[in-house]
């Protein structure tokens, strides 16, 4: 299934891809695509609704992000052994851990906002895990079994807050706007293989990225069975899983993010995201 939200923002209601590629309104079964209908008996109550009985939604209303109440926002820095040669860094020997706040998500195609007094805003398209099951102390044999679904992820980062300005990664990290989820939740059933997908972003027209999910250094089991060592992974928390290389900080000279700006971005069989850059 491809699940969605829907509306203005902090409203949205919950919603599906039918068949024939419509948008239809779940908000008669479901509360919103968040908490409880993540896990796998809802899932499956969902999957077996008739879709095309359900109200179509408006073809102008706005997408939201696809998960609703999210507890954490979870990153993995230099997870993709090509990424980490262009930005000179030697491979982890361990998943690097990061965090964005929650109030950086937004929409898939809601403006992204470069903050005030930044002159290093990047982008990086990456792989979102979306929690179903909860656990913790997770084996990575069952792993996958505590995933509901998969999303885009565009992890905006603004690089010299996040290397040049003291302490962890996270300030360049979590500012507003910087972490857009979506299109759609993806549940995992129809994704065979999260560890070979095409991903991509482009900037103006001008396509940056162009990797895969294949190079990956830790795929999506190890991720979840790690973390889970170090926290309660709980239904809903979203774990972004890295970047291909391609991003403004590896280009020479490097290129950065500016107001007036437009990316598109996508994974096969996730959907694309859209947006436009602006000054907050």
């Amino acid at each position: 299934m491809k699940l969605l939200r829907f509306g203005p923002k902090g409203f949205e209601k919950p919603g599906i891809v039918a068949p024939d590629g419509s948008l239809r309104d779940l908000s008669g079964h479901v509360e919103d695509i968040a908490g409880k209908t993540l896990l796998p008996a809802q899932l499956e109550a969902l999957a077996g609704l008739d879709l095309e009985s359900l109200p179509t939604i408006d073809s102008g209303a706005r997408i939201g992000p696809c998960v609703g109440r999210v507890g954490k926002f979870i990153c993995i820095g230099l997870n993709y052994a090509d990424h980490a040669a262009e930005t000179g860094a030697e491979l982890p020997a361990e998943p690097v851990v990061f965090n964005k706040w929650t109030s950086a998500i937004c929409g898939p195609n809601d403006d992204i906002e470069i903050p005030r007094d930044s002159r290093s805003t990047d982008w990086e398209v990456e792989l979102g895990v979306v929690i179903g099951t909860p656990g913790r102390y997770i084996d990575e044999a069952d792993a996958m079994n505590h995933v509901a679904g998969y999303c885009v992820i565009n992890d905006v980062s603004e690089r010299e807050f996040q290397l040049e300005r003291s302490g962890t990664w996270d300030k360049g990290k979590g500012c507003d706007t910087f972490g857009p989820l979506g299109p759609w939740l993806v549940t995992a059933d129809e994704i065979s293989d999260p560890g070979n997908l095409d991903m991509w972003l482009e900037v103006d027209g001008h396509r940056y990225q162009n990797g895969s999910t294949r190079t990956m250094v830790f795929g999506v089991a190890h991720l979840v069975a790690y973390l889970s060592r170090f926290m309660s992974l709980q239904t809903g928390d979203v774990i972004s899983t890295g970047t291909p290389p391609g991003v403004g900080m590896g280009q020479n000279p490097k290129v950065y993010l500016r107001p007036g700006q437009t990316m598109r971005l996508g994974i096969d069989g996730l959907g694309e995201q859209f947006q436009h850059t602006v000054q907050a």
